[in-house]
């Protein structure tokens, strides 16, 4: 089995500490970050979401994976830095105000850093305020809100206000997920993108970004 396979399967497997080695032993032999990143680790991650998406796993199974993702970034990054893998430009993330919920968002988190975006995670119970001061900060392209919880959906809809209040709504595009969200409801708010999982937020944000 190639090396960058072996990769995919650690990931889809969860085991952090072989991904970190077989990426060592990839880069030893001299193939480049970008590879390893889109034919071993995103490969797995796809094939992940997909399963997730079908139902045929389940949160704790994506969380695992995650994990491994996460760890093979920490490896992985300088070298995609210093090979100027392109940024596919800024996501800001996170639950809105009066919700603590955390565990999609972290996967959302992971899912986006595997497609090349750049992640501000501004954790959970943020308020709209916060969306607009760091979208600012960071000339986000994408703002990804998450709610999991029927009383803070509403809170949404503040966000999407705040930007038209800012005089950002056109720099930027809106993104909403969680368990109770639904595309109608993005459309009764009047934001931009709408991803039922994980798995498909990370390639929504792509295609709105092409």
């Amino acid at each position: 089995m190639s090396v960058l396979m072996e990769i995919s399967e650690f990931l889809q497997k969860g085991r952090a500490n072989e991904i970190q080695e077989a990426i060592k032993k990839a880069l030893e032999e001299n193939i480049s970050a970008k590879d390893i990143l889109e034919q071993g680790m995103m490969h797995g991650m796809d094939i992940i979401g997909d399963k997730f998406s079908k139902n045929e796993i389940f949160v704790p199974d994506m969380l695992i994976a995650a994990r491994a993702m996460t760890a093979g970034l920490e490896i992985l990054k300088p070298y995609l830095i210093e090979q100027d893998v392109e940024n596919k430009g800024t996501v800001i993330l996170g639950t809105v105000k009066g919700d603590l919920h955390d565990i999609g968002k972290n996967l959302v988190k992971i899912m986006l850093e595997g497609k090349g975006f750049e992640v501000i995670d501004l954790g959970i119970d943020v308020p709209k305020e916060k969306f607009v001061e760091q979208a600012n900060e960071f000339n986000a392209k994408i703002i990804a809100l998450s709610a999991l919880l029927t009383t803070t959906m509403q809170e949404m809809q503040e966000v999407v206000k705040a930007f038209k209040e800012a005089g950002l709504r056109d720099k930027v595009k809106i993104m909403i997920g969680g368990a109770p969200v639904t595309d109608k409801f993005r459309e009764e708010i009047g934001a931009d993108l709408y991803a039922p999982d994980a798995a498909q937020a990370a390639n929504v944000a792509l295609e709105a970004v092409k």
